[in-house]
């Protein structure tokens, strides 16, 4: 019987997460990773096996704020997580970390000012739920880690691999491309083999108080009103403005905006301007505070180039055949990546890609297996 560590959110996904792990032998510890004061007093130890020492694992500053009330790691998430154990029987235990997840609301806010489109969810995966998580792992002498992401791991003779979710509506992997590659033979994707009514379904089954609960809002710390509003508090009210003009891209100025951090390339709805045919968020070009915008063939690009290369397989050495996915909810499309240095590839699209978003992933495929990914930092005509 193997010890796994196991990230439990309240929700659904991770409540069946844990009874399909029971059901397959495992001894299983679950985590709540608090992000702020508002879930403390819900996240109490409970079902401690004799002899199991839990470490305690505290990561915040002195004097920092909750930035959120609500969302995945709310108060409510995490006595619905708490109940969950008990309900299962096994150890409950929570972790705070504070200071890890001001980092991401950081990076957040400084993509946004930078012109480019962040993804914290990306981020989250891969220093938080396989990053912090793991450490807690070494301190329960944990043989695995464990997540309720719609994702899959494979293994044959060449290793560990991660793989798209059964469910194509639900697949997580494109979040999941910068968890270290040593982590893979180390994680658990329970629910990835399973759709999105039958997790319920089994909840249901089970008697568990979360079976019809909603699923998580895709960025947590975000609960009221537009990110861009969240951006703007949290900078403060001294911050350098962000206002200026919506251009063009032959030159024309034909409107105003409030703040460039509201747009993101590839947008069409929100510009606030009505232009005779559909236009779109070509460029933001935060020295100038303008927003370019276009018709859909001048958003059209031919590549990309990403930084920050995460990679689950040996960088290949020649030109790679594949496909490329640059966006949480869209499909991998063909394309050839070539290896620039350690860090950083190239995308050639088969056919000309739109809304190619600079500090987006840019995550590569062979069918459904993961290769790699990186961010992506520019596109090219």
């Amino acid at each position: 019987m193997s010890r796994v560590v196991l990230a439990m959110s309240g929700g659904v996904d991770s409540s069946v997460a844990a009874h399909l792990l029971l059901e397959a032998g495992h001894e299983v510890i679950g985590v709540f990773m608090r992000h702020g004061e508002a879930s403390a007093d819900a996240c109490k130890i409970e079902n401690v096996p004799t002899g199991l020492k839990l470490p305690v694992v505290t990561v915040h500053d002195s004097g920092g704020r909750a930035d959120h009330k609500q969302g995945c790691c709310s108060a409510t998430d995490a006595a619905d997580a708490r109940r969950v154990a008990s309900k299962l029987g096994i150890p409950f235990y929570s972790l705070d970390l504070q200071s890890d997840f001001r980092r991401i609301v950081d990076y957040f806010v400084d993509e946004y000012i930078a012109g480019r489109t962040p993804n914290p969810c990306v981020k989250c995966n891969h220093w938080i739920k396989f990053g912090r998580l793991f450490d807690f792992a070494e301190g329960v002498e944990a043989t695995y880690v464990a997540t309720g992401h719609y994702a899959r791991m494979e293994r044959d003779d060449a290793g560990s691999w991660l793989s798209r979710g059964l469910d194509g509506n639900k697949d997580q992997s494109y979040a999941m491309f910068g968890i270290a590659k040593h982590r893979l033979p180390r994680m658990l994707l329970p629910v990835g083999d399973f759709d999105k009514p039958r997790i319920r379904e089994l909840a249901s089954q089970i008697g568990l108080n979360v079976a019809e609960k909603k699923d998580s809002q895709e960025i947590c710390f975000v609960t009221q009103g537009h990110h861009s509003d969240f951006v703007k508090a949290r900078r403060g009210p001294l911050a350098t403005s962000t206002a200026g003009r919506i251009m063009t891209t032959e030159g024309k100025h034909v409107g105003d905006h409030d703040g460039y951090e509201a747009f993101t390339v590839g947008q069409r709805k929100g510009l606030g301007i009505a232009m005779g045919e559909p236009h779109f968020v070509v460029r933001i070009e935060p020295e100038s505070r303008d927003v370019v915008i276009g018709p859909k063939s001048t958003m059209m690009r031919s590549g990309l180039v990403a930084n920050d290369a995460n990679w689950f397989i040996d960088p290949p050495s020649t030109p790679l055949k594949c496909q490329v996915q640059i966006r949480y909810n869209s499909d991998a499309v063909d394309a050839v990546v070539t290896v620039e240095d350690e860090h950083s590839f190239s995308v050639h699209f088969d056919v000309p890609e739109g809304g190619v978003a600079p500090g987006q992933a840019a995550v590569i495929y062979d069918g459904n297996r993961v290769l790699g990914g990186g961010w992506i930092e520019r596109s090219f005509e």
